[in-house]
């Protein structure tokens, strides 16, 4: 999808991120703290192990790695260590995605809320493996706005001359992109921008022509946060929102293209609206991503 394309790079978004990884040599675990180290291959073997079932040739591998820090038997035994986690994950109540792009690429986080415990995964630039830690379910939202560096702070009001709303379109944003990878610095990059801007066919005029070139030039990271879970029949159990992090220039909710993106919906031609935010908006808006009771399609959930 078009949002793929805002990747990071020495303080500015190019078209160029970081995809290599360095694998761990093992997974592991650190049973004083009930936390894991496990890549999704790991999880997998454990999937089909929990269902009785043999993993497949290609997680060979990944089975023995386990068995060899004594997380699953020779014959297969599940280690007692794994049964909270274990149960989590197969019968989550509510799954929270979080995924961020920055200067190492984009990276994926999450918490997997079951009923009578919550697991918080954390993934790390470079490594194969996620960390699986429990948290408490009463600090869940705090633990959401930490997985996207969420910070009370005060932006710059001077910084984008005022403005508080971006209409342009995902085709513009690629034509600011395709141009930061040559710039050798800040004030060719900013020009560089502005020039991209000026030869596109948009609306955009100013103050937010510069203001959406300082945005883009500014850029810490942008993120999307989304919570799903099995909801009454005919209402939608996904909820999601996007933003970008922009340093000095705080924070701007991505309001279009609307979340939840689906494959193939965004093109060049689509609506891109930023709209600025602060970071007690987004809490609320965090929060207001997690299922009520009555959301529930059991409501014993």
């Amino acid at each position: 999808m078009y949002e793929s394309t805002e990747r990071h790079s020495g303080g500015k978004f190019t078209q160029h991120f970081c995809n290599s990884r360095r694998l761990k040599d093992m997974p592991s675990y650190d049973s004083s703290r009930g936390r894991f180290r496990l890549a999704d291959r790991h999880v997998a073997v454990l999937a089909h192990l929990l269902d009785k079932e043999t993993p497949p040739a290609e997680l060979a591998h990944s089975l023995t790695e386990l068995q060899q820090i004594g997380l699953v038997g020779p014959q297969g035994e599940l280690s007692p260590l794994l049964r909270e986690l274990l149960t989590v994950l197969a019968r989550p109540v509510v799954v929270v995605q979080a995924e961020t792009m920055g200067l190492h690429g984009s990276l994926s986080h999450g918490i997997v809320v079951g009923r009578d415990a919550v697991f918080s995964h954390d993934g790390w630039p470079g490594e194969e493996e996620s960390e699986y830690v429990p948290i408490e379910p009463q600090t869940l939202v705090w633990e959401m706005a930490r997985k996207v560096k969420l910070r009370r702070r005060e932006a710059d009001l001077e910084n984008g001359d005022g403005v508080s709303e971006i209409r342009t379109t995902m085709g513009t944003l690629d034509a600011v992109l395709s141009v930061l990878g040559e710039a050798s610095d800040d004030i060719t990059a900013r020009q560089a921008a502005l020039r991209a801007l000026g030869e596109v066919k948009d609306d955009l005029r100013e103050p937010e022509l510069s203001a959406f070139a300082d945005l883009v030039l500014s850029l810490d990271s942008t993120w999307r946060m989304t919570a799903a879970w099995a909801g009454q029949p005919g209402v939608d159990s996904v909820r999601s929102i996007a933003v970008w992090d922009c340093g000095s220039y705080g924070y701007w909710l991505r309001a279009e293209p609307p979340e939840p993106v689906q494959e193939g919906q965004v093109t060049a031609d689509s609506t891109l609206r930023l709209v600025r935010s602060s970071a007690g908006e987004i809490w609320d808006r965090l929060a207001d991503l997690l299922p009520d009771k009555e959301d529930f399609a059991d409501e014993s959930a």
